[in-house]
């Protein structure tokens, strides 16, 4: 793989331990800013509402820059919202912090995975983009847990600092060691347009966001099923979260190497896994050897469809900076959904069981989306070079 691959992974591990840490810190930024955890959740809500809205809008601006200049431009962005969360002294500064990084981190990663699939072409799409997202996973195993621990020890504004070196070192790398390219045309720009208003693009659109859905439904509400119901002690509670986040990377590993040619598969076993997984620890979460079981099982088969997902993106789509936006886009609003729902379940007195339940019924809808796009050639045939950049 190309050296701008990792460089890229690099990037992409730095903005989402940017995202993830805010909920690592909460009772810290509460004390500093004297608000409420509530009002801290937000900024998180904030994040995840700037990938949806504003992350497709600013990649549409960019759509005739080259790749190079548009991800340092991003780069430069995110820089200086993480700057302003550094330096923050109230928690309207956050909040814009939170905003400006979330537009940043939305187009970034659709330019990112449009360059990715220029670098290495359709046939290898699953695999870089499995090696791109990897900065994903470690950003959740490895970037949330020591950004914990900093603000437990030296305060909450060093992980902002430290993210902050992070990105700046990153936009050297990409200066020194990603191509230039070319400019993009207006046929292609107009290919970006066109893709838009393909149905089996939407149909990919709608299996990762009820993916992602099924997995944050339960995911969200782990901690007090662990307690509660499985009866696990607190300090065993994060070595289950290490446990998900091991299987996540080792998952995402496997599902990078055989997403590219097997992308149907890859999406029928992961769904499927979810499902009987789901359905299990819905029945069985008592017993605490089946529950962590099932941690792991969720996290081998739920994030890492990702590689399979972007693939299909890109071959009903095109692989272009618009299409990945919107898929990034589209993956926030199930994330977001599938929390706000599991919620729903609680506050309504259905039980902790209720989410997984839940999360079972959207698996399930994820199996039955796979059949709206029955043509074929979306899931297995590679394109064409001119349509990559579409």
């Amino acid at each position: 793989m190309p050296a701008a691959i990792y460089l890229l992974s690099l990037c992409i591990f730095a903005m989402a331990t940017s995202e993830f840490m805010v909920a690592g810190m909460m009772p810290s930024l509460a004390a500093a800013f004297r608000a409420s955890l509530a009002d801290v959740g937000n900024l998180v809500s904030a994040f995840a509402a700037s990938v949806v809205v504003g992350g497709p809008l600013l990649t549409w601006r960019l759509r005739a820059v080259r790749r190079k200049p548009a991800l340092l431009g991003l780069l430069a962005v995110f820089l200086a919202g993480q700057l302003i969360g550094a330096t923050a002294d109230g928690y309207p500064q956050m909040l814009a912090s939170r905003i400006v990084c979330g537009v940043a981190q939305s187009a970034f990663f659709g330019v990112a995975l449009a360059l990715a699939g220029e670098l290495v072409g359709m046939d290898r799409i699953a695999r870089a983009a499995g090696l791109v997202l990897n900065g994903l996973m470690l950003a959740s195993i490895a970037g949330l847990p020591m950004a914990t621990l900093l603000d437990q020890r030296w305060g909450w504004r060093l992980s902002f600092w430290l993210v902050a070196g992070l990105v700046g070192l990153a936009m050297l790398g990409i200066a020194a060691r990603v191509p230039a390219g070319d400019k993009p045309t207006v046929q292609q720009a107009g290919g970006e347009w066109r893709a838009l208003a393909r149905p089996a693009l939407w149909a990919a659109y709608l299996s990762s966001g009820l993916i992602i859905g099924a997995v944050f439904a339960v995911f969200t509400y782990l901690t007090p099923l662990f307690l509660q119901i499985s009866g696990f002690s607190a300090p065993i509670v994060p070595w289950l979260f290490g446990l998900y986040g091991a299987a996540t990377v080792l998952g995402n590993l496997l599902t990078s190497r055989l997403a590219d040619r097997h992308t149907l598969r890859v999406l029928q076993a992961g769904i499927l896994t979810l499902l009987v997984t789901m359905l299990a620890l819905a029945l069985g979460a008592q017993w605490q050897a089946l529950t962590a079981a099932a941690v792991f099982l969720l996290g081998a088969a739920g994030l890492p469809m990702n590689p399979a997902m972007v693939a299909r993106v890109v071959r009903t789509g095109g692989s272009g900076a618009m299409a990945n936006s919107l898929h990034m886009a589209v993956i926030n609003l199930g994330l977001m959904f599938g929390a706000w729902a599991g919620g729903l379940c609680l506050d309504a007195g259905l039980g902790l069981r209720a989410p997984l339940w839940l999360g079972a019924a959207l698996a399930l809808l994820a199996w039955f989306s796979l059949g709206l796009d029955r043509r074929g050639d979306s899931w297995q045939a590679k394109a064409s070079p001119a349509e990559v950049s579409v």
